[in-house]
């Protein structure tokens, strides 16, 4: 089944600490065994275990796509490592770091914060490999945590607007669902970690925002 419900540490914001592309999910240290196998199960993944910039909030902190991935500039060498042996990693330098609660992309497009310059819009861009532009999700410009994307769909914060939504669709060539996940939480891309082939989501997570989700993220049995 390509779905399912777990907590990290007893927290159900999965996509606060787990960020996962179609060939491997990053996650913290304290990540536990069983999480770790769920988490190759449904995603059909393998795992690698890092903290960046010394913290566990891996999944807030790192956003990317098949093509690589954009971290802040105050990751250490040991945790770049990590990551690079996944795929590409770039730093971004920016008061805004958390790259992952920023940046919403799959492997056509990224949609990133509003306030993003110009040159690190462009940084984005090449780091991932695809058009990158400014916008926002629901009027919140942290579009990475109140949305999810995959080479599949995407699900959005249940408040964005007709305009948001069509330029997702446009950018990252996907339809696009709404729908809140954790039993009411809006911000749906805290609390799921998804690629094309599952999505795990939050414990608290209903059945009728469940079935949302996998619509909008295109999985099925």
């Amino acid at each position: 089944m390509p779905v399912g419900r777990t907590l990290f540490g007893g927290s159900p914001y999965l996509g606060v600490f787990v960020r996962a592309n179609e060939r491997a999910a990053i996650a913290p240290p304290s990540l536990s065994g069983a999480l770790e196998r769920e988490i190759e199960r449904v995603l059909g993944v393998s795992t690698v275990r890092t903290t960046v910039d010394d913290s566990e909030l891996v999944g807030a902190l790192v956003a990317g796509n098949s093509h690589g991935f954009v971290v802040g500039d105050a990751v250490d060498a040991a945790e770049r490592k990590a990551i690079e042996s996944i795929a590409r990693v770039t730093l971004v330098r920016h008061r805004l770091n958390a790259m992952g609660n920023n940046v919403l992309a799959n492997d056509s497009g990224a949609l990133v914060h509003a306030e993003f310059s110009n040159d690190v819009v462009a940084a984005i861009g090449r780091a991932l490999g695809v058009p990158a532009e400014r916008g926002t999700v629901a009027g919140l410009a942290t579009v990475g945590m109140a949305g999810v994307a995959t080479n599949k769909g995407a699900v959005l914060h249940p408040k964005a607007t007709a305009g948001e939504a069509a330029k997702v669709e446009e950018l990252l060539r996907v339809p696009v669902h709404r729908s809140s996940a954790n039993f009411g939480v809006p911000v749906v891309g805290a609390c799921l970690v998804a690629n094309s082939r599952g999505v795990i989501l939050g414990r608290p997570t209903t059945p009728v925002e469940i079935v949302h989700i996998q619509e909008g993220l295109a999985l099925f049995d």
